[in-house]
């Protein structure tokens, strides 16, 4: 096989670099994707059969042939089959490792010692590989060969039993824990993978290749830091509980927002959004611990007025008088969105079938140096086929 030519721009901060990347779930295929938008040739080594995430909903039509999950975790990247299971795959692999400065993995630990996928076999190879492993509960541990999906990391890492809570709480009491929409927790561990294969990357030039052991259900624990910081202070949080004090999740004429007033000069110019009532003149509101205390009496008074205020004309004066006031929206207000267009937060990619749609570029922006996508939505294997300069084939 020859090279495969890098088609990114110098101004991408990973260009020249290559990643190997073989995942079976979101989590790895989102790491993947980082360090694809962030400019790194990232090789999709998959089975014959295509990665299992090519069959996952939702769908962008309606004869499920394009997932929209797949397309959002794999573009930018290039796609090659590779079976470990047979020699030749096992050839190609190890060619293809020869030249990746990462490799992120989610083979289970029990499939790893056939496949030629532990860590002191890959290492043994390859000294100055940054290998990455990305496992619901880690790669070592009592829980190394248990497996996991997003609903078991979201209750495992703790957020499903805080989940409701505030205003949905308070709207159903009665709803028992709940998982937050799409992939949260696994998103958590992909950001975490990336984060720390970056992480040796820069360090690499003294400290040479590494092995990092990476748990969703550790990332995920460490997004409730401070519920855990408030176990240590000796108080347990529940949904039923964990709330702003005042201020939170209101239903507005036509819509709800999200009003925060952490700090008194945020709570100074709530009450000065709400045009000074006389309510908020007592006393006892000068008092910063006291309006804590009385939480539930303070949001009683802003709901009555936010019900009679429209989403659009709070938000305004709320950013005016510098509090954060933002309104909760629905997927058509966010692709239509001024601040998005004005970011540049989507871009139009290729789809596997030819056709065109918008992507979320990235939850990040650098300012000089512009994030953009370098390729579509890879075909399964399009690496191997001949059929643009400079791509590898057989």
């Amino acid at each position: 096989m020859q090279d495969l030519k890098e088609s990114h721009t110098d101004s991408l901060p990973l260009a020249g670099y290559r990643v190997l990347e073989r995942s079976r779930g979101a989590a790895t295929a989102y790491a993947g994707r980082l360090m694809a938008t962030l400019g790194a040739t990232v090789i999709l080594m998959e089975p014959e059969t295509g990665s299992p995430l090519r069959q996952a909903p939702p769908w962008l039509d309606d004869d499920e042939q394009q997932s929209a999950l797949f397309a959002y975790l794999s573009v930018g990247k290039r796609s090659l089959i590779c079976n470990l299971e047979t020699a030749a795959g096992k050839q190609l692999f190890n060619q293809q490792l020869q030249n990746a400065d990462i490799f992120i993995d989610d083979t289970p630990v029990a499939e790893r010692e056939t496949l030629g996928l532990t860590p002191k076999a890959i290492a043994e190879k390859f000294p100055n590989l940054i290998h990455v492993s990305l496992l619901p509960f880690g790669a070592t541990g009592p829980k190394a060969d248990w497996d996991g999906e997003e609903l078991n990391i979201v209750h495992a890492g703790s957020e499903g039993y805080l989940l409701p809570n505030g205003f949905a709480q308070e709207s159903f009491p009665e709803r028992g824990p709940l998982k937050m929409y799409g992939h949260f927790a696994e998103y958590q561990g992909g950001v975490y993978a990336a984060t720390a294969a970056l992480s040796a990357l820069w360090s690499a030039p003294v400290s040479g290749g590494q092995y990092i052991d990476v748990s969703s259900q550790a990332a995920v624990l460490l997004c409730g830091a401070y519920a855990m910081q408030r176990l240590g202070d000796g108080s347990l949080e529940h949904r039923a509980t964990r709330k702003f004090r005042y201020g939170g999740v209101f239903k507005t004429a036509d819509g709800y927002i999200q009003l925060l007033t952490l700090e008194d000069r945020q709570w100074q110019g709530t009450v000065e959004l709400m045009g000074n009532p006389e309510w908020a003149k007592a006393e006892w509101l000068q008092d910063p611990l006291e309006r804590s205390r009385r939480g539930d009496e303070i949001n009683h008074h802003i709901r009555e007025w936010m019900a009679q205020h429209s989403v659009e004309d709070i938000v305004s004066k709320a950013q005016e008088l510098g509090v954060p006031a933002a309104k909760y929206r629905n997927p058509e207000d966010v692709i239509a969105g001024e601040q998005e267009a004005f970011r540049g937060l989507f871009e139009t990619t290729t789809l596997e079938n030819g056709q065109q749609t918008e992507i979320l570029l990235a939850p990040f922006r650098f300012k000089f140096s512009p994030l953009h996508f370098t390729g579509g939505v890879p075909a399964l294997n399009e690496l191997a086929q001949p059929t643009r300069a400079g791509d590898i084939n057989t």
